[in-house]
């Protein structure tokens, strides 16, 4: 399960060490460690969006899925604010200019890329694997049930 504030609280530090860093007229190659740290934040934000639109089962039929949804409604939104200030710093022609703006997005796009392919697909079958295992367990609870009740019915 992803955390949402873990999540922004890692993309405000390397929102403020980026834009520290951009003032005083660092190279984004040299903050490539807290580019990775954006990244991976905002790729959890992602995922979390995805996660919290399509809820397993049994966390639709528990409820609790509406607190998770706004949790990363306004995460996106934090998130979306502090994108837009970089953009803005970052594209400022006396500070790096727009051809680092792009840079600085296919960075990103590929980091986003390798998490999604690795880590987001391992936990979607950790997820796959424990709603089989709930699903199958439910169903020999209930035949359980079941055949325990024609039996006491028929003595």
């Amino acid at each position: 399960m992803i955390e949402v504030s873990v999540a922004i609280a890692g993309a405000q530090a390397a929102y403020n060490f980026m834009r520290k860093g951009v003032q005083v007229g660092r190279n984004l190659q040299d903050m490539g460690q807290q580019l990775q740290q954006w990244a991976n934040c905002m790729a959890d934000i992602d995922q979390a969006e995805k996660m919290a639109d399509k809820p397993p089962w049994y966390k639709a039929l528990g409820g609790g899925t509406q607190a998770q949804a706004m949790e990363v409604f306004l995460a996106r939104k934090q998130a979306e604010k502090m994108r837009d200030e970089l953009r803005q710093l970052i594209s400022h022609p006396a500070i790096l200019g727009p051809s680092h703006w792009q840079e600085f997005l296919k960075i990103e796009a590929d980091i986003r890329k390798q998490k999604r392919e690795h880590e987001f697909r391992r936990m979607e079958i950790k997820q796959s694997i424990i709603e089989w295992a709930a699903g199958v367990a439910l169903f020999f609870v209930l035949m359980g049930g079941l055949v325990g009740f024609i039996w006491l019915a028929n003595a």
